[in-house]
């Protein structure tokens, strides 16, 4: 059974203000609008993630076995309060041709399109200090099995590479968690006292957003990434790569999804060779042919081409 999504769960928990503006902000952040998603009463909760198998094998009569047990690994998954807010002058909403709701509209709209593509760069990178902010919750980037569940590009230009992440959503796989019983809210604007930068006060509107974002990642095998891709010659994304990644994946439980900056899709469309009559280039790739069936590649924002070789 499918799992309702991150977009799925902010519009049922969330105020008739948030729900008529996810839909058109949310598209350019495929991360966050079609990731899985739950929510939580409060803000945390401990999980047990398995990190290996115990090891069972066969014995001869009058020869005993070794025990052996598996290993867990208890993670505290935290929603962190995205709180984004903006103030304006009462004299020029009101002053607005279309009258101040329009105007609070548009500067809502603003908001929240800041706010999901807040989001999506801490799915990838979290806590990360350079892409990340260093008081979100940790993303891709510190959750992935960073010695085995990789692949190296080798690019070798520092400042220019980038990732590409093979996700595999779910319930005990990576799934967004929204704290506070799914908190998404925005406030009716509200009028105040502002302050100017010579601290001379004039009466302005204000309006905020509550959100309560975390995100679990449920298995050390849910999250692969494919690394120091740059525009350095035989550098960039290749089908070679993405094979490589997909092998990755314990038989049976390969990713859902495929997440990559536009430059990466255009490295791996030219790294193919087209072979149609017509000699035209191939075609943009959109999906992956995987064990059990097509996987789905999405264009992000939220990933760079300016990341660190160290990253």
């Amino acid at each position: 059974m499918a799992m309702p999504t991150l977009l799925d769960v902010i519009k049922r928990n969330g105020t008739d203000a948030v729900v008529g503006l996810i839909d058109e902000t949310s598209k350019a952040t495929p991360e966050v609008r079609l990731g899985a998603a739950r929510t939580i009463a409060g803000l945390n909760y401990k999980t047990r993630v398995r990190t290996s198998l115990p090891t069972v094998g066969f014995r001869q009569v009058n020869a005993g076995t070794a025990i052996s047990q598996q290993t867990i690994e208890q993670r505290l998954i935290e929603c962190y309060l995205m709180n984004p807010q903006f103030e304006v002058d009462k004299a020029a909403a009101d002053a607005a041709e279309d009258g101040a709701a329009a105007y609070l509209a548009e500067e809502a709209e603003a908001i929240m399109r800041a706010a999901f593509q807040a989001l999506g760069t801490a799915f990838f990178y979290g806590a990360d200090a350079t892409f990340g902010k260093t008081d979100a919750f940790p993303g891709c980037l510190q959750c992935y099995k960073n010695d085995t569940m990789y692949v190296d590009a080798a690019g070798t230009t520092d400042d220019t590479a980038s990732s590409v992440w093979l996700v595999r959503w779910g319930l005990t796989d990576v799934k967004w968690v929204l704290g506070n019983g799914g908190e998404a809210r925005v406030t009716d604007p509200v009028e105040c006292r502002l302050i100017d930068g010579s601290s001379n006060p004039y009466t302005g509107y204000r309006q905020e957003l509550y959100l309560r974002p975390g995100l679990q990642v449920g298995s050390v095998n849910s999250l692969c990434r494919i690394k120091k891709l740059t525009e350095d010659a035989g550098k960039g994304l290749t089908d070679a790569l993405i094979d490589e990644a997909m092998e990755k994946f314990p038989a049976g439980a390969p990713p859902t999804a495929c997440y990559m900056t536009r430059r990466s899709r255009r490295q791996w469309k030219d790294s193919r060779t087209a072979t149609n009559p017509t000699g035209a280039p191939a075609p943009w790739p959109d999906t992956i042919d995987g064990p059990e069936g097509q996987i789905p590649v999405f264009t992000t924002d939220s990933i760079v081409d300016t990341e660190k070789l160290a990253l």
